[in-house]
């Protein structure tokens, strides 16, 4: 066992040197390799050979494909990140695992949009884990034809990892194997499992589940991987090998320059060795990949040269290696029940209120951690701003609350003052990334509720003279006068569908004419109103006015003319 594992050695010790080529390769062909945060010139932190914990990294620390991007890059650096049809056949992603992968970029957009997860991340460790799910071979759905498991994770040469799923998922009840295009173990899907194509199940044999499962994993807690520092943290902790993060970062550079969809199942196949067999108990390769786990080979002879020639090495003398320790590998994310995810509107309805009044909805948010599940104990700052005197109880604009057992937080109710218009609640949660909400919420004017008069007089005219008593309404809301109502007055014919009478009583304009609709009249600062004098003309008979506010209350009252009394 000793010699097989110093084999082991040996061969690891290749790789990580052409993988370290390979990359300086890249650089020389203008290729960008972004930085390695904390990168060192050794291999992994951990000693050589020694098998990592099993619960430490996504994949169990499975093997992965150690093939590396062509020399040449799909495109030029500050170009197009999305190409047509063309390009290098390594630069094609099958189109349904393409889609999988801006998918669950969109998702994490929209949900935890400070993690800043690029598209091409999934799509470099799904080249590394599985070859882009063995070249796209998928259903419609997104689901392998046949699932894609690693070897039993056993000890021997890998993590050993007992089962934790009775053999659900990987089909072996002894040990447990990564499973799916993007390689969770079982117990780790079991946490961070995904429903990324809304069929109601959470299938890590399908491209877009496990593509969503593997973006919020890689945003666990407040990580953001628009820095390099985060970013490598992310990979290290899928798979705890400073060898897969070199690998991953490589085909994210590559993947950044430039790709093209190509139908599904024609994918270019990684030729390196690496997890993905279809049944339980894969062959070992010849050539296993170091860090991540492989099971050494019994075959002693030592791997065969590449076909292509060695890079030539730089002629200025390297560098003087960095004298200090290599960083530690990041620590495990935190559980997602654990960790702040970010906020959702937990039902508020629209935000209206009339001036002066209560609002009858109340701000409500839910707090969820990175799993979707809801957060207890989070702090919430809800805060009223705008142009608007609206203020919650107390008379305050801002409130924190925490959220209950049931991840809600509901904001004091929120009484509109006397400025009318539109204004904002926030609501902020969160302290090292706050997440917020933003509802927008309305005060209207007051409108009138009731228009009586303020006297019962009869109003009466004989014919071809003037009424004597003039006509004064009162218009009021929840019976207080209200001032400045705008009020029609208009003499109506009868029937079901009246309309302006030609004939009766009627007002007279600036000019002295008769008109018999008035505009623009409005209340006084008690509500009331008293209209213009009211005149007849020759036609006895009993007429009717109708008053109407702009809020649609109406009031008719009757006016009567009488006959003039014969010469």
């Amino acid at each position: 066992m000793a010699a097989q594992f110093g084999r082991r050695l040996r061969r690891g010790a290749t790789t990580t040197a052409v993988a370290a080529a390979a990359v300086a390769a890249l650089s020389a062909s203008q290729a960008p390799a972004a930085p390695l945060a904390g990168s060192t010139a050794g291999g992994d932190p951990a000693a050589a050979g020694t098998t990592p914990s099993g619960d430490s990294a996504a994949t169990g620390n499975s093997p992965y494909h150690t093939d590396l991007p062509p020399l040449t890059t799909p495109n030029k650096p500050g170009s197009s990140v999305n190409l047509p049809v063309t390009g290098s056949a390594e630069a094609g992603i099958p189109a349904t695992i393409l889609a999988a992968y801006k998918k669950a970029e969109q998702d994490l957009a929209s949900t935890d949009a400070a993690c800043r997860l690029p598209w091409q991340l999934l799509a470099a460790i799904g080249k590394v884990e599985s070859g882009q799910a063995r070249g796209g071979k998928v259903d419609d759905n997104g689901t392998t034809f046949s699932p894609i498991l690693g070897p039993a994770l056993n000890g021997q040469g890998f993590a050993l990892i007992r089962d934790s799923d009775g053999g659900a998922y990987d089909g072996d009840s002894t040990h447990d194997r990564a499973v799916g295009p993007m390689q969770f173990i079982p117990q780790t899907w079991a946490t961070w499992g995904q429903d990324g194509n809304g069929d109601g199940r959470k299938d890590p044999n399908n491209i877009y589940d496990a593509a969503l499962a593997a973006g919020r994993y890689l945003c666990a807690g407040t990580r953001d991987l628009g820095t390099a520092a985060d970013l490598d943290g992310a990979v290290l902790s899928y798979n705890r090998s400073r060898e897969y993060l070199r690998t991953v970062r490589s085909w994210f550079d590559f993947y950044q320059r430039g790709t093209h969809e190509v139908p599904d199942g024609t994918g270019v196949l990684p030729a390196g060795p690496g997890s993905g067999s279809s049944g339980p108990s894969p062959v070992p390769s010849p050539t296993p990949p170091s860090g991540g786990g492989a099971t050494p080979s019994p075959d002693p002879t030592p791997p065969k040269p590449p076909a292509k020639p060695p890079v030539k090495p730089p002629t200025t003398p390297p560098t003087k290696p960095p004298t200090t320790p290599p960083t530690k590998p990041p620590t495990t994310p935190p559980a997602p029940s654990e960790t702040f995810g970010g906020i959702e509107n937990a039902g508020t309805g629209t935000l209206s209120a009339t001036a002066g009044e209560a609002f009858a909805e109340r701000v409500r948010v839910r707090a969820k951690n990175t799993a979707g599940a809801p957060l207890a104990k989070i702090s919430v700052t809800f805060a009223i701003t705008g142009d608007t005197d609206a203020r919650f109880a107390g008379g305050r604009t801002t409130v924190t609350l925490s959220t209950g057992a049931d991840g809600t937080a509901t904001a004091p109710v929120l009484t509109a003052g006397e400025k009318t218009g539109g204004f904002k609640v926030t609501a902020v949660a969160g302290t090292a990334k706050p997440r917020t909400l933003t509802y927008a919420a309305a005060v209207t004017a007051r409108q009138a509720d009731a228009l009586s008069r303020t006297d019962d007089k009869a109003l009466s005219a004989v014919a071809g003279t003037e009424f004597a008593d003039t006509v004064e309404v009162r218009a009021t809301y929840k019976g207080t006068g209200l001032a400045d109502t705008a009020v029609t007055a208009t003499m109506i014919t009868e029937g079901d569908e009246p309309a302006e009478n030609d004939k009766g009583p009627y007002f007279e304009d600036a000019a002295g004419e008769p008109v018999r609709t008035l505009t623009g009249l409005r209340t006084g600062a008690d509500g009331v109103l008293k209209l213009p004098k009211i005149f007849a003309d020759g036609a006895a008979g009993t007429y009717t006015l109708r008053l109407t506010t702009a809020s649609g209350v109406t009031l008719d009252v009757e006016l009567t003319v009488e006959a003039a009394p014969a010469a």
